[in-house]
């Protein structure tokens, strides 16, 4: 009789549930003139947060930028480009470092939001091309926002996590698992990729295969390294 392999605990360990109750929520574009009331830790996410307020007292989240602090006013939708300003990309110059970028309008921002990561725009025509952080380029529709600036928090991978136990919480805290394991370097108990005598069977597997054995490339219509 087998053990229950990881992939089965996923979903119902404690050991792989998100703790999104320690969560502030998801950081979005409020309209208008916003106060920064505060900067806040977010438990889960690389960078901090600003807890702003617009005129009518609605209150909201945003991702800090670096530079700002309590009191200062930032405005979203039109007005100068200043860090922490939040404009459409087509109202902003090229080379300018830019964060959180909305992949569609009204999205609330979806690219460059780990800290000390930015963008900038490459050219501007009918489409805004953008070099992400990754250096690859992809093209907005000019109507998505930006934030103006770079995320706060940079050099944050700069100071080492010297323990297991910190790397562990940290990881934790981001609803990932760790250490893990290499199925292959597991007993043939506990999973099907281990033993000694399983070495270099097939990683695809059937779409209904029973779960004790559903790891791998399940149900892939292709293999390996793409060809150029």
């Amino acid at each position: 009789m087998g053990k229950v392999i990881r992939a089965q605990k996923k979903g119902k360990s404690p050991r792989f549930q998100v703790p999104s109750h320690r969560h502030l929520g998801r950081p979005s574009y409020m309209e208008g003139s916003l106060v920064i009331e505060d900067i806040v830790h977010a438990t889960g996410r690389n960078t901090p947060l600003l807890e702003v307020r617009n005129s009518g007292g609605t209150k909201g989240l945003m991702i800090a930028p670096e530079g700002v602090a309590n009191g200062d006013t930032l405005v979203v939708g039109t007005g100068e480009v200043k860090p922490g300003n939040v404009l459409p990309l087509g109202q902003i110059p090229e080379g300018i470092p830019i964060f959180n970028i909305e992949a569609q309008p009204g999205d609330g921002g979806s690219y460059a939001r780990s800290s000390g990561s930015f963008a900038f725009i490459v050219s501007k025509g009918a489409r805004v091309v953008v070099r992400l952080p990754s250096k690859k380029t992809r093209e907005f529709n000019v109507s998505c926002r930006a934030t103006i600036g770079t995320p706060a928090g940079a050099g944050r991978k700069d100071k080492p996590f010297v323990s297991a136990g910190a790397r562990h919480h940290y990881m934790k805290a981001h609803g990932k698992a760790y250490p893990t394991t290499s199925g292959d370097k597991m007993n043939a108990v506990d999973h099907p990729f281990g033993g000694k005598t399983k070495k270099g069977i097939p990683k695809t597997v059937s779409r209904h295969t029973p779960p004790g054995a559903k790891v791998g490339s399940i149900a892939a219509s292709r293999t390996g390294r793409k060809k150029k």
